[in-house]
């Protein structure tokens, strides 16, 4: 659960650049879709009050209007119905003709009901005419005759219902104002559709969509602009970011090539220098040892000493060698990592085969180098940590450049590293950035419980791979 976990990290990790990106990605689309729900939301909210506003005033208009009908209806009937007695049936039939004659627009008129619900005036609707509608309501269940009469008792005002519409029939919302002729007991009363009215409101509302549609226009050129400023910087940033990748990358290639320039000086002066007076020393001690034969005790005391020296020879040789191998500029990095690993079988003991195959191209020297120090620090770390009883390389050539893989049955480490800052002792550092300076990759497949042991893979591409013209060509 653990290796699977720690591959899952490693699979979705993110680089230096993406966390840069998503650093000033997520704020700009965060505050652009902020800024665009807002302004939608008070586009929205202003549309609605103001298509409200407008609804409420063009009804109280219509309410104005109903108000003067009903007052010029009055005015116009009130002579003979003030000089008429509470019985005149004459002066009702009168008043009930005028009323019925006074028509204006398409659909306005003037009804009267008694009070006890009976129709006594409808011009356009004369079916209604003589007959009782008390309790009568329309299709929403809104009580109409009922409540007007109560309306006209208390004095007048305004009712609005659904009522069929005398020019199509279809059923349609209706502000009405009633007024009460309290002698007669009657209710006169006028009307107005207000399903234009509705439809004026609905032109209104497209214009206010017009209006939030011009906000979001807005809004995303707002937006185009930040992502260009936005893009603008991220650019500056990378470009910023490269140019200083590329300067570490030069100062960090040449420290390893100082390093290796002085590696090779400090070789060839154990190998030319101390080396040299140590073999002259050795020469004088047994010239000595040969002219004082005739003292066993001397003469076991010198013997201890030259081979001392000649331990301590071979020692000066052997790191001359792993500073500077001389077999590696001579005859490449095949025969270079054999004398390593024939080394380090007769050193430690472990078991040890190395394999190859002959390269197509040439690996240059960086890469030569790269790779031979990457085997160097891996049988290191085999001998001092892995306890390891097998070690397996192999070194060989494919469509992708070179692959140098290390092996061991040993006890294997934690690994990928808890904190991935961390790449482990400093000689995993080493390896890491040897190969990232060749543009390679390295691989370490390891687990603590050491099942497997440990597999390090170095791959280098083919851009260190020199033509087979070249007629330094070799072969691994």
């Amino acid at each position: 659960m653990t290796a699977l976990l720690s591959r899952l990290r490693e699979t979705f990790s993110i680089s230096y650049g993406q966390k840069v990106f998503l650093l000033a990605t997520v704020p700009l689309v965060l505050s652009v879709t902020l800024i665009t729900l807002v302004v939608s939301a008070q586009s929205r909210q202003l549309a609605e009050r103001e298509i409200q506003a407008l609804e409420t005033q063009l009804i109280e208009t219509k309410r104005e209007e109903l108000r003067n009908y009903l007052s010029i209806a009055r005015t116009a009937v009130v002579n003979t119905y003030g000089r008429a007695a509470p019985d005149d049936d004459a002066a009702k039939l009168a008043v009930s003709r005028e009323l019925a004659a006074m028509l204006y627009g398409q659909e306005g008129y003037f009804f009267v009901f008694d009070y006890e619900g009976n129709n006594l005036v409808a011009p356009r609707q004369t079916y209604l005419i003589g007959k009782n509608w008390t309790d009568l309501e329309d299709i929403n269940g809104t009580p109409i005759t009922n409540e007007l009469i109560r309306i006209a008792r208390t004095g007048g005002g305004f009712h609005s219902f659904d009522w069929p519409k005398p020019s199509t029939g279809a059923s349609e919302r209706m502000i009405v104002y009633v007024n009460g002729l309290q002698d007669w007991r009657w209710v006169i009363g006028t009307g107005v559709f207000i399903d234009d009215l509705l439809e004026n409101v609905a032109a209104r509302a497209d214009v206010e969509q017009r209006i939030r549609n011009t906000s979001l226009y807005i809004v995303a050129i707002a937006t185009a602009a930040l992502i260009g400023v936005f893009m603008t910087g991220m650019v500056l940033n990378i470009r910023e970011r490269r140019l200083a990748d590329a300067k570490l990358k030069q100062l960090t290639q040449r420290i390893i090539d100082t390093q290796e320039e002085e590696r090779g000086r400090v070789a060839r002066e154990l190998h030319d220098g101390i080396s040299q007076m140590l073999v002259g020393v050795r020469y004088a001690l047994e010239l000595t040892r040969r002219k004082l034969s005739g003292d066993p005790a001397m003469r076991d005391s010198l013997n201890k000493g030259i081979d001392g020296l000649g331990s301590t020879i071979q020692e000066v040789r052997r790191i001359s060698r792993d500073l500077r191998p001389g077999v590696l500029d001579d005859l490449g990095l095949g025969p270079a990592l054999q004398a390593l690993i024939d080394d380090f079988r007769v050193r430690t003991g472990i078991e040890a085969e190395f394999e190859t195959v002959v390269f197509r191209n040439r690996l240059d020297r960086e890469a030569r180098i790269a790779l031979y120090r990457i085997a160097q620090e891996a049988l290191t770390n085999i001998e001092r940590h892995a306890e390891a009883t097998q070690v397996y390389i192999t070194l060989k050539g494919h469509r992708n450049g070179a692959l140098l893989q290390i092996k061991d049955n040993g006890k294997g480490m934690a690994w990928p590293q808890p904190d991935r800052r961390k790449l482990g002792g400093l000689g995993m550092r080493n390896m890491q950035e040897r190969i990232e300076q060749l543009g390679g990759t390295l691989r370490v497949l390891s687990t603590r419980s050491g099942a497997t042991g440990t597999v390090i893979e170095a791959q280098v591409p083919l851009t260190h791979m020199l033509s087979p013209q070249n007629p330094l060509k070799e072969t691994a």
